[in-house]
């Protein structure tokens, strides 16, 4: 008898030791494209070992001065969209995917979001009654799909610096319609300002921290660049005690991927696949291995994956690349 109870004792043990081991966010940002998807696009997301996705339907600004998000309209692609949103969670939940709901905006001309900003409170008002029509939209699509978490912006600084009322407002009556859990996408200057983190479940940053001016930096160089980057991360993660999520990671396949990894815009540079790579690496290593981080989610992975990537490739996707491999790798690690 006190044989069976030791071992009934250990079997106890051993499961609330694995309950208290919380499995890392394994995430790929999954594009918003014109075409409905199928086993054909899910089973690349399924191969690189990816537990979650994040879902980008997309709202449109005209200009930085311009109030009026323009989101769910016939003119855009199916992705963009609710119905996409709902049609491409419903195929990732067939395997057991979870989902990220990750309503961005898009402004003309490439413009960053960061620097949205209206010059008159009559302008404020009708860009907060936007923005609360956008977002509250999709978050009650998140709880219709029943996704895993949802984050109520990306990258909107002067938006949330200049109207902090406007932002608790907002996180309360999202969480009337929407019972998961919420994140914010801080960029990586912004995530140290940001006010309502205590509002949050995570602190989410888009990770595209400035590690290493070298052209083809090892991986070791890498970890040097993020020593400074991860004690303030560590830092803002302790105020708070939430835990840290990349809502955005990743490297261009390119020379100097380290040193600006923010810059898409430049078309231009020699492919460096071996750079991605030690990126990927890096950062895995940095911060998989820690209790108070949740995980990620890779920029950025595209449906059509026999089509896309490849090692002429510069851009961000690792499909088709040396990258996806070593993702693949990653993510299998417990």
């Amino acid at each position: 008898m006190k044989t069976y109870k030791l071992l009934f004792l250990l079997l106890i043990f051993i499961q609330l030791s694995c309950n208290s081991q919380q499995k890392k966010i394994n995430g790929l940002s999954f594009v918003a494209s014109r075409d409905k998807i199928d086993t054909t696009h899910t089973n690349s997301v399924l191969r690189a070992q990816s537990n979650y996705v994040a879902l980008m339907p997309f709202g449109f600004i005209r200009d930085l001065s311009s109030p009026e998000v323009q989101h769910n309209t016939s003119r855009q692609w199916f992705g963009e969209t609710r119905s996409g949103l709902l049609q491409y969670a419903n195929e990732f939940q067939k395997n057991d995917v979870k989902i990220m709901v990750k309503p961005q905006i898009w402004i003309g001309h490439g413009q960053f979001t960061g620097h949205i900003e209206m010059d008159s409170e009559e302008k404020w008002a009708v860009l907060e009654k936007s923005y609360s029509d956008f977002i509250l939209g999709y978050a009650k699509s998140a709880q219709e799909i029943n996704a895993s978490l949802l984050c109520i912006g990306t990258e909107l600084e002067s938006f949330v610096m200049n109207r902090p009322e406007y932002w608790s407002h907002l996180i309360k009556e999202i969480k009337k319609v929407y019972k998961g859990k919420l994140t914010y996408a801080a960029n990586w200057d912004e995530y140290k300002r940001v006010p309502f983190w205590d509002e949050m479940d995570f602190i989410g940053v888009d990770a595209y921290f400035p590690l290493s001016d070298k052209k083809s930096p090892t991986v070791e160089e890498l970890e040097v660049g993020w020593k400074l980057h991860k004690e303030e991360i560590k830092s803002v993660q302790k105020k708070y005690n939430k835990p840290v999520l990349f809502t955005e990671f990743g490297y261009r396949s390119v020379d100097y991927t380290g040193k600006e990894p923010w810059d898409a815009n430049r078309v231009e540079g020699n492919v460096n696949l071996q750079a991605q790579v030690n990126g990927l690496q890096a950062i895995h290593n940095q911060f998989w291995k820690e209790d108070w981080f949740a995980g990620g989610f890779v920029w950025k992975w595209f449906h059509r994956h026999d089509k896309v990537g490849g090692v002429n490739d510069n851009r961000f996707t690792p499909q088709n690349k040396p990258a996806e491999l070593v993702l693949r790798k990653l993510y299998q690690q417990k």
